[in-house]
C-alpha cells in the first residue's frame, strides 16, 4: 500500500469503525476527521439543538486533555482544529504538519470516549448556544429559513434548527446531554478520514492501536419518522423588524443518493449558479434567476442550494427584493422564469455552462487535503465515499433530457413551501407598547 497516492482505501474495523485513508504528498501535510452520524436529524422535540451542544462540550477537556491544553497542543505545531454539526452529521477535524498527525488521531480518540461534560462547563455553554441562537435572531432570514423549513417538514425531523429551539436550551440537562454523548459517540457510528502525506499502511497501524480497543455500542435508534407526501403548496409569512423583503422557496428535493439529485444539481446551477454545502460559490451573474430579477432590478440578489442529504430533503432559492419593488410582483416574475426551466426551455448550451461552472466549484471546494478529508467523510454518510470520487463522472453524464424531465418533476408548485419574509416596525409586533 506504500506509494499509493491519490486512491481511497477502505477498512472497517472490528469494533465497526469506517475508516478512509488517501496519500496525497503535493504538500507535508494531513488532516484527521472523525464524522459521527448524528445531526438535529436525530433529535426529537424537547431535546433539538442536544448535537450541537455535544459538539461544545467536546472541547471542554478530558482528564488527559484539560480544557485549553490542546488549543496550545495544536497551535505549537502550526495546525488548525474545529468541529460543525449538521442535519445529518456532527464532524471534527484537525489540518496540521504530516508528521503530527498522531497528535489528532490521540484527539479524537480520547474524545470520542473520555468528555467529561462538567456541570459547571455545562452550564457555561447553555449562556454561550443561547448567545448563538440570539445572535443568530437578528438576521430576518434566519426566521424565514426556519419557519419555511418548519412548515415544509411535519413529520420528519428535518423540521428541527441544528441550533435548536430555545425553550430546549433553556432545558436540556448534563445528563441528558451525555446519555447523547454515549449513545452516538461510537465506533460503529463514526467514520474517520486521513488525506495527506503518510504511509497508508503505517497510519493505519496507528489507528488500530488507538481506536482498536475502543467497544463497539449498541446501534443508535434510527430514524423512523418519514415526511409523507405533500397535498399542495404551502405558504409562510414572517412579519419582523427589517429592512427588506425577502423571498424564499423551498422545494421537495431527493436524498443525495438518489439518481435524480446530480440532475436536480445542474437545474440548481442554471436557475441561480453552482452552489455547495456551507455555501460556497463562485458567481452566478450568467445563471437565469439573475439576469431576470437582478438585472431587471427586481431584486437586488438570488442565490440557490441544494444540499445532499441522508433523507429527501430541499432545493431551495432565496431572493432579496429590491428597494421599491413589491414581493407579489418579484414572485410574479420569479414564478415565471422557474416555469420556463420546468417547461423544457433550457438549450445545450447553457446545459454545457452549468456544468462547467459546477465542476469548477467542486474544485476550488475540494483542493486542499482538509477540503478532500471532509467531502469522502460528507458522502460515506450518506451514500459512500465514491459518491464523491465518481461527483464529476456523473456530472458529465446529465443529459440535457434528463435536466428537462427533473425540472418538470420536481419544480412543481404543489411541492413546494413559499416563505416570505415583510419588515415591519417594531412598534407593529403584538405586546409591542403603543
Amino acid at each position: 500500500m506504500t506509494g499509493r497516492t491519490n486512491q481511497v482505501t477502505r477498512y472497517v474495523l472490528d469494533n465497526g469503525l469506517t475508516i478512509l485513508l488517501k496519500e496525497v504528498h503535493t504538500a507535508p501535510v494531513a488532516s484527521w476527521w472523525m464524522l459521527y452520524r448524528v445531526g438535529s436529524r436525530n433529535e426529537r422535540t424537547g431535546q433539538t439543538g442536544i448535537s450541537h451542544w455535544v459538539e461544545h462540550m467536546l472541547f471542554k477537556g478530558t482528564p488527559r486533555f484539560p480544557a485549553g491544553t490542546l488549543d496550545e497542543a495544536i497551535e505549537r505545531v502550526g495546525g488548525v482544529w474545529n468541529a460543525q454539526t449538521s442535519f445529518d452529521y456532527t464532524a471534527y477535524f484537525e489540518t496540521l504538519p504530516a508528521q503530527h498527525i498522531g497528535l489528532a488521531l490521540e484527539i479524537e480518540a480520547d474524545r470520542m470516549q473520555n468528555a467529561l461534560f462538567d456541570p459547571a462547563e455545562v452550564e457555561a455553554e447553555r449562556t454561550v448556544i443561547i448567545s448563538e441562537r440570539q445572535g443568530s435572531e437578528n438576521s430576518p432570514t434566519f426566521w424565514l429559513h426556519e419557519e419555511t423549513r418548519a412548515a415544509a417538514f411535519r413529520v420528519h425531523p428535518y423540521h428541527h434548527p441544528i441550533i435548536g429551539d430555545m425553550p430546549d436550551l433553556h432545558t436540556i440537562t448534563r445528563d441528558e446531554l451525555y446519555a447523547h454523548y454515549q449513545t452516538y459517540y461510537a465506533p460503529n457510528n463514526a467514520v474517520a478520514v486521513a488525506v495527506g502525506a503518510f504511509d497508508s499502511a503505517e497510519l493505519l497501524k496507528q489507528i488500530e492501536a488507538l481506536y482498536g480497543a475502543i467497544p463497539r455500542r449498541p446501534d443508535p435508534p434510527p430514524v423512523t419518522r418519514t415526511e409523507p407526501p405533500q397535498q399542495g403548496e404551502r405558504t409562510v409569512r414572517v412579519e419582523r423588524p427589517g429592512n427588506a423583503s425577502y423571498i424564499y422557496l423551498a422545494y421537495r428535493a431527493p436524498e443525495a443518493a438518489h439518481p435524480d439529485w446530480i440532475r436536480l444539481a445542474v437545474v440548481d446551477s442554471i436557475l441561480a449558479g453552482a452552489s455547495a454545502p456551507g455555501g460556497d460559490s463562485i458567481g452566478n451573474r450568467t445563471s437565469r434567476l439573475y439576469r431576470a430579477l437582478v438585472e431587471t432590478e427586481l431584486a437586488a440578489g438570488v442565490g440557490g442550494g441544494l444540499y445532499p442529504s441522508v433523507d429527501p430533503y430541499l432545493f431551495s432559492i432565496m431572493v432579496t427584493v429590491r428597494d421599491g419593488r413589491t414581493p407579489e410582483e418579484v414572485q410574479g416574475a420569479l414564478d415565471k422564469e422557474i416555469a420556463r426551466v420546468s417547461a423544457g426551455e433550457v438549450s445545450q448550451a447553457e446545459l454545457d455552462k452549468a456544468k462547467k461552472q459546477a465542476r469548477a466549484l467542486f474544485a476550488y471546494g475540494t483542493e486542499s487535503v482538509t477540503g478532500q478529508a471532509f467531502w469522502l467523510a460528507f458522502a460515506e454518510n450518506f451514500a459512500g465515499y465514491t459518491w464523491y470520487e465518481d461527483y464529476l463522472n456523473r456530472l458529465d453524464a446529465v443529459t440535457l433530457d434528463e435536466v428537462q424531465a427533473v425540472a418538470a418533476r420536481y419544480l412543481r408548485r404543489s411541492q413546494r413551501t413559499v416563505g416570505w419574509f415583510i419588515p415591519v416596525d417594531e412598534g407593529d409586533l403584538p405586546g409591542s407598547a403603543s
